[in-house]
């Protein structure tokens, strides 16, 4: 079984910069790339990255920098770059046979192909894994304790990548069925826009859990017509997930969620460069794959229309409200 020890992180948002603090919090040292300068600049002058993850204390082994070539002779790469931007990422890797671990979530427009079907035309040499589970990054980075899928479709990959990234605190649990793992990362994320709107409209708990159930619903019904495996998206990866990011304002996409159901425009919520909205991406993606498969999604679909500006948020809660009543299994 190979061993990993040295480890990159590709991206240096709160998530690519809290991984990187987990794998140096015991000296270990950790290269991660980050696009942004003044990032680069704060971890390695103030071992800290006020922009994207304020008030975590970074280990002084932990270095950034902005060349992605720095990153070569590494034994693994966590890939945590916003799906919109990791094609280009992916295309100006320097060569090598480290694995690429992705903890990006989301599906990229026109092609619907998830980070591995992109890793695949771009990165053919390499091994491919997904990081995907209930984490929030100032957690992690604090060391609270996290339980995570880690899937490969080589089981002996699997193994060997979670247990190099366990920690006391962090607990990758083992899969190999890699679309599971991305369909509920990208997935979940748009339902938590749901339920900030439901939150930020005032419509109570009870609409809330609701929402949950059947948009849960919905990503069982997506993921399994595209080969998934009910336990993983009933496990870390699917509801685990969902469940966090839909009932925290702690989540990126639940506070975006929570400003639309304000009355705030989408545009002006996603202005900010320290939040990314994964789900705001992928929203218009899924729905336009999932219309294409016939998988019907109306939470999902409704979402993107919100996100869009195509539609108010009253008319989107009594379109979905007024749908005709139908048994549960539907």
């Amino acid at each position: 079984m190979t061993s990993y020890s040295n480890f990159g992180v590709v991206g240096g948002g709160a998530w690519g910069t809290a991984l990187a603090q987990l794998l140096a919090a015991d000296g270990a040292p950790v290269r991660l790339w980050a696009r942004e300068e003044d990032v680069v600049v704060s971890i390695n002058s103030e071992h800290r990255n006020p922009l994207f993850l304020p008030g975590a204390a970074l280990s002084p082994s932990l270095t950034a920098t902005t060349d992605l070539a720095a990153m070569a002779g590494l034994d693994a790469l966590l890939v945590v770059v916003p799906v919109p931007f990791l094609r280009a990422v992916l295309g100006d890797l320097p060569p090598g046979d480290a694995p690429l671990i992705f903890c990006s979530k989301g599906m990229e427009a026109d092609s619907f192909a998830f980070p591995i079907d992109m890793a695949q035309d771009l990165a053919p040499g390499r091994s491919h894994a997904v990081l995907s589970g209930p984490t929030f990054a100032h957690e992690v980075a604090a060391g609270l304790p996290t339980a995570i899928t880690l899937a490969a479709a080589d089981a002996a990959l699997a193994t060997s990548l979670a247990q190099a990234l366990a920690r006391p605190h962090f607990r990758p649990y083992v899969s190999t069925d890699v679309i599971g793992a991305e369909i509920g990362g990208a997935v979940k994320n748009i339902l938590a826009i749901a339920c900030g709107i439901v939150d930020g409209a005032g419509l109570g708990l009870n609409a809330r859990a609701a929402l949950i159930s059947r948009g849960f619903a919905e990503m069982t019904r997506f993921g399994l017509a595209r080969g998934a495996q009910a336990e993983t998206l009933g496990g870390l990866a699917g509801l685990g997930d969902l469940v966090l990011t839909c009932t925290s304002s702690n989540s990126r996409n639940f506070a975006l969620g929570q400003g639309l159901g304000r009355g705030e425009e989408a545009a002006t919520l996603m202005a900010d460069r320290r939040t990314v909205a994964e789900g705001a991406f992928s929203a218009p993606v899924v729905a336009a794959a999932a219309r294409a498969d016939g998988i019907d999604m109306p939470i999902t679909d409704t979402v993107a229309r919100l996100v869009a500006g195509e539609v108010r948020v009253a008319d989107a809660i009594h379109a979905l409200l007024s749908r005709p009543l139908r048994s549960e299994g539907r």
